[in-house]
């Protein structure tokens, strides 16, 4: 009997602004795979944007959203998967991604900054965009550094060649 392959080929993880929605669908195309983003799965779930459930229903409640949207998706999933910048910090995410080939999109803040606007709409970047998104790169680098198999700079980096060359890396690194 064959057994049906049920994880993704690869899940990106990065701060906002580096890159994971763009190059991980660049990278599904280029690998001929589905995409899927957790954040999209969040709010269809939630029937709203994350901002608003932030506003709405707190952090905490996002985060438990998040937890098991992560959860699922690494079950389901079997393309690109891409997960919320945040969803590391939780410790059952963290024990998930390390049987899983993740790749961390390495961003610097001045190009962060550049990518995500200092007048974002994200919920975490609310109050002085810059200083907290500095604050969270800090934070979690540590984190999205034991967790990667891989890691790639983004910086300054088209995203289609960015795309082919983790294609790469993952064809020649094999299951």
């Amino acid at each position: 009997m064959n057994s049906v392959r049920r994880a993704p080929l690869a899940v990106l993880i990065g701060p906002p602004g580096s890159g994971k929605t763009t190059v991980g669908t660049l990278l599904a195309e280029h690998l001929g795979v589905p995409f899927r983003d957790t954040d999209a799965d969040i709010e269809a779930t939630a029937g709203k944007p994350i901002g608003d459930i932030f506003v709405e229903d707190g952090e905490a409640h996002f985060r438990t959203l998040e937890a098991a949207a992560v959860s699922t998706a690494l079950t389901e999933h079997t393309g690109i998967l891409s997960v919320g910048g945040g969803a590391i910090l939780n410790p059952a995410t963290q024990a998930l991604l390390a049987t899983h080939t993740v790749i961390y999109l390495r961003v610097a803040l001045d190009q962060a900054v550049k990518r995500v606007g200092l007048a974002s709409a994200r919920p975490l970047l609310v109050l002085n965009p810059r200083s907290q998104l500095r604050k969270l790169m800090e934070e979690r680098r540590p984190l999205y550094e034991s967790l990667a198999t891989h890691t790639f700079p983004t910086d300054d980096r088209d995203p289609a060649d960015l795309a082919t060359e983790i294609a790469t890396t993952l064809t020649n690194s094999g299951p």
